[in-house]
């Protein structure tokens, strides 16, 4: 087919290349534009426009759809079908009216359950035993069209945010191929109205660890803010990331050092830190953290 590919983060990076080695013809290839990034604050393409690059194809970074001379130059691209994943910029309805086979979005969720921005993170943070990817229809609506397909996968008890990401690309990358094989012959089945919720945006306000909380709460808030923001907590007036962990037996003050491996108590429950990160390096596995920096049994993390 001849496709158009709208995408933006690393995320999207996996499906790109599956269109490609598929021996789909990428019509012109839309992403957000370069920003500033590093040190420097230099312009930085993203992935997208630096693998799309790579692969000698086209691409577009225009900051808004809704100029007629974009829909006019997106109209002329004569595409079957484009596939949308992560774009980052609201699709104006000539533009999801232009292809042949109209806009087709790969949502990591299953839905209508987790609609909206932050799926993944939502999904471990609300403690869901599964997610998946839907291959979409899309309309003018939030994440409200009918699927074409669906596939569900299992969340890992000590899964992160990080690695359910990765999962979930290359499961996406694999069910857009199926699902253009496919095309026209695939039935859309429209999203049931009840189930409805949406992962609103991750804000950073969320990212203090409550130690008063139940672990299980605890736990799920690292692990589903891992790697970006990261939950954090202060030792000894030391700000810390804490990036992975698992439930834990043990009990005591809420943030209390329990033992050396890194067992916290929570309001009910503990859990044990696996990789943690200082302000200003890198993130460690627990043994190597512990090796820089000790911490005592009895040491209370803050949550103020």
């Amino acid at each position: 087919m001849r496709v158009v590919f709208m995408g933006t983060p690393d995320f999207s990076v996996p499906v790109l290349d599956a269109l490609v080695e598929a021996g789909h013809e990428i019509a012109a290839v839309y992403c957000q534009p370069p920003r500033p990034a590093g040190r420097g604050k230099k312009d930085r393409p993203t992935p997208v426009h630096a693998r799309a690059q790579a692969l000698g194809l086209d691409v577009r970074h225009p900051t808004s759809l809704k100029p007629a001379e974009e829909q006019d130059s997106f109209a002329a691209l004569n595409a079957d079908v484009a596939v949308v994943v992560a774009y980052g910029l609201i699709l104006p309805q000539p533009i999801l009216d232009a292809p042949a086979h109209g806009c087709l979005n790969i949502h990591a969720s299953l839905l209508p359950r987790w609609r909206g921005a932050a799926p993944i993170h939502r999904a471990i943070m609300a403690g869901d035993a599964q997610t998946g990817v839907c291959i979409m229809q899309m309309e003018a609506g939030l994440d409200t069209g009918p699927v074409l397909l669906r596939q569900a996968t299992d969340i890992g008890p000590e899964e992160t945010t990080a690695e359910l990401h990765d999962r979930l690309s290359a499961m996406g990358a694999a069910l857009i191929v199926e699902a253009l094989a496919k095309l026209p012959g695939l039935t859309p089945d429209p999203q049931p109205e009840i189930g409805v919720t949406y992962a609103a945006k991750i804000d950073k306000s969320e990212a203090r660890v409550d130690w008063s909380g139940p672990a299980v709460e605890v736990d799920r808030q690292i692990r589903g803010l891992s790697p970006f923001p990261g939950a954090w907590t202060e030792i000894d007036g030391n700000r810390v990331k804490l990036l992975a962990s698992r439930l834990a037996e043990g009990q005591g003050a809420p943030g209390e050092v329990l033992n050396g491996d890194l067992y916290v108590a929570c309001g009910q429950g503990a859990i044990e830190l696996l990789r943690l990160q200082r302000a200003g390096k890198g993130a460690q596995d627990k043994e190597t953290f512990l090796r820089g920096w000790p911490i005592p049994i009895g040491t209370r993390m803050s949550s103020e």
